[in-house]
């Protein structure tokens, strides 16, 4: 019999360590990364340990603050302007500040892309070094890009991450026309922790007749708090946030409720029943990362519902591999196909737009 390994903090009554999996979920050895990306991933691992555990947030905080992007890297030698903007943030929190980085190039009104950053719940800013694969692509299609600096969790747990990233665009789309945006062209974007949070965003905006979203963007997306996924037990120890990690990123934002029956789906996209109504989904992963299975099933249940998703895994890939390892040939097919998806998303709306002219 599989014993099961607590884990500090862990909800009473369910199994706190992800490699305590049903039989129904046995599986292999870990796929083989990438030829690519196994040597580079053994560097970073030394820089960043894995599992994540409470006592490592402040340092995982301060390495992710020291690969922030600076006002110049942002700028891109004249391509963006950018400003830092105090607003409102939900009625029972305080203000919060969005990042905004608007297009030069070309006059507006400029789509957005509205960037929800990743860190595990736990750490990340508006500066986070994967801000800088969200300006490549605004800056292909001269788009802006507006990052919200929502509150991390332990100090702020759920649902105060998720209705800052709501509050946030509430006001971007509110706000669009005096920003120089179409409130018709806004895309929510994250990766990892930042996926589930554009992916409750989204929930959020249809939920509550919010501003009607044109896509989102789910980069190797965190999405279910109840860590049961096959992969989260094959990948317990394995790669860059491994189901420890995840196991710990989800008590962290819900404490004792996690892996329960109290769990929201804005939280916890997984958790939706009802996935209907929802923008066009472009949503990718690694086969070698414990995210993989949720991300899979996401696809299938928005498919099964009758929505629209573009599904990529990708083959040897571990978590948030392009960031890491960005000329590998693997992290430059990722980089493309979320362009791709993206072109083809302006264009339909473009089509569409002309057409009720």
């Amino acid at each position: 019999m599989t014993q099961t390994r607590a884990l500090p903090g862990a909800r009473s009554g369910v199994p706190a360590d992800p490699v305590a999996a049903p039989d129904r979920h046995r599986v292999g050895p870990p796929p083989p990364f990438d030829h690519e990306l196994a040597d580079p991933l053994r560097s970073v691992l030394r820089r960043l340990p894995m599992p994540l555990t409470p006592e490592l947030i402040p340092s995982r905080r301060a390495l992710t603050a020291a690969g922030n992007l600076s006002d110049a890297d942002i700028r891109r030698d004249g391509s963006f302007e950018i400003e830092e903007r105090p607003v409102p943030g939900p009625a029972d929190g305080p203000d919060l500040t969005l990042l905004i980085c608007r297009p030069t190039a070309t006059p507006g009104p400029h789509g957005v892309i509205y960037n929800t950053h990743g860190g595990g719940m736990v750490a990340g800013s508006t500066r986070t070094a994967e801000l800088a694969g969200e300006l490549d692509r605004a800056e292909e299609f001269q788009l802006a890009v507006v990052a919200v600096d929502y509150r991390l969790a332990p100090e702020h747990p759920d649902p105060a991450p998720v209705e800052d990233c709501y509050a946030g665009l509430l006001w971007v789309a509110e706000h669009a026309v005096e920003l120089g945006f179409d409130p018709g062209r806004i895309i929510v974007s994250g990766n990892s922790a930042g996926g589930a949070l554009a992916a409750g965003t989204a929930l959020l905006a249809r939920d509550r007749g919010g501003p009607a979203l044109l896509g989102q963007m789910l980069q190797c997306p965190m999405l279910d708090d109840r860590c049961d996924a096959p992969s989260i037990a094959q990948m317990a120890r394995v790669g860059l946030w491994d189901g420890l990690s995840d196991l710990a990123g989800w008590t962290a934002l819900l404490g004792d409720r996690r892996g329960g029956p109290a769990v929201s789906p804005y939280a916890a996209p997984a958790r939706a029943t009802d996935l209907t109504g929802l923008p066009p989904a472009f949503i990718d992963v690694g086969s070698a990362e414990a995210l993989r299975d949720e991300a899979i099933a996401f696809a299938s249940r928005i498919w099964q519902a009758g929505g629209e998703a573009e599904l990529h895994v990708w083959s040897g890939a571990f978590h948030s591999f392009d960031e890491w390892v960005p000329r590998a040939v693997v992290s430059r097919s990722a980089r493309a196909a979320r362009t791709a998806w993206l072109r083809r998303l302006l264009d339909r709306h473009a089509l569409s737009t002309a057409d009720q002219r």
